[in-house]
């Protein structure tokens, strides 16, 4: 029935009401035929109610007037005799007042429908524009975010790094004259630049995290495994970085939303899970790249997925900005587990922003 609904909607104007018509003829017929004692009046209503919701009230209600007439007529012609005159002008105006009640009300109702179909459709455009106003919005604000990043990794580089090491000359150059004198604060001296250089290396180590600029095809295995070093190099962490074969990731965007979810990934499990072993593998299988980051810390808290942090709803929403699917959830030998993964990219032709060596 529902189908035959939706086959009517779909037909022209025209041939509905060709069809409504036939449709009271067919009715008229077997009217006649049947004799003026039965009555077909709940027929002809259902002609006249498809054509007053499919095609409109002023037709329904020419195709009542029509229907009585026919109704009338071909009682007459089986045979039907009355004892007065009134008798079939008084059932005709009942039928007729019947059949025009059934015809305001479905089309009252035809107007409602509609006007709920007008304002579902226009909350629908309008709610399609919020979320793709958003979703521009949520895209400028990560962008900015990482122009932020890497305008903090120059500044590190250009210009901490620089001052860490003209520090260090000067420091060179006071050892020397120390040195040249017999000065027991040579040493001192020494040990002073050799801090010095340890923040110098610190800050290079920051710059790159901050700046992960360089995301060619094979820029993302590099990454991971710059990442997976410095971090097992400056915490009591061991960060492993595994892959059982080269994976290639050509478009930039994707390889940079995939490193900064490894970064934050390791990042909490050495903030909130305490972790001592963190394990970041990259792998292509089916056609698919999937980044996985597992830890065994403390784990996430009970309850955490009602009031996921900001770290987790980051790399949530960059996983989907790349049509990843993304997966974090409490390990099963303990711990946390991060899961990423997504159809492998197409080249995209686009380059990573602001190439700089650091």
């Amino acid at each position: 029935m529902m189908k035959l609904l939706q086959s009517l909607e779909r037909r022209s104007q025209p041939f509905l009401m060709l069809a409504g018509s036939g449709f009271l003829i067919g009715v008229g017929l077997v009217d006649y035929a049947t004799g003026f004692e039965l009555f077909f009046s709940v027929f002809y209503l259902l002609g006249i109610g498809l054509a007053t919701w499919f095609v409109g009230r002023r037709y329904g209600l020419f195709l009542s007037v029509l229907s009585v007439a026919v109704w009338i007529t071909g009682d007459y012609a089986a045979g039907a005799h009355y004892s007065s005159p009134i008798i079939p002008i008084w059932n005709s105006a009942i039928f007729l007042t019947s059949y025009f009640i059934v015809v305001w009300l479905l089309s009252s109702l035809r107007s409602l429908h509609k006007d709920l179909e007008d304002r579902v459709r226009q909350r629908t455009q309008a709610l399609t524009q919020q979320m793709a106003e958003r979703e521009r919005l949520e895209r400028e604000i990560l962008e900015i975010s990482e122009r932020e990043q890497r305008r903090i990794g120059r500044d590190l580089h250009d210009g901490l790094c620089q001052h860490l090491t003209g520090t260090a000359l000067a420091g060179q150059v006071l050892r020397e004259r120390l040195q040249a004198r017999s000065a027991p604060e040579a040493a001192d001296a020494g040990n002073i630049i050799r801090l010095v250089e340890d923040g110098i290396t610190m800050a290079r180590d920051l710059a790159r995290g901050a700046y992960q600029a360089d995301m060619a095809a094979e820029g993302l295995m590099a990454a991971l495994a710059e990442l997976s070093a410095n971090t097992a190099k400056w915490s009591k962490t061991v960060c492993v970085f595994e892959r059982d074969a080269p994976v290639f990731v050509h478009d930039a965007t994707t390889a940079m939303h995939l490193y900064r979810i490894a970064q934050e990934a390791v990042s909490n499990a050495i903030r909130h899970g305490k972790a001592r072993r963190i394990g970041v593998r990259l792998s292509e299988r089916d056609g698919r790249v999937t980044l996985t980051v597992e830890d065994d810390g403390a784990g996430l808290p009970e309850g955490w997925q009602k009031s996921q942090g900001l770290g987790a709803r980051i790399m949530a929403h960059r996983a989907a900005m790349i049509g990843a699917d993304f997966i974090m959830d409490l390990n099963p030998t303990g711990g946390t587990f991060v899961k990423c993964s997504l159809p492998v990219p197409p080249p995209s032709g686009d380059t990573a922003p602001g190439k700089h060596e650091i």
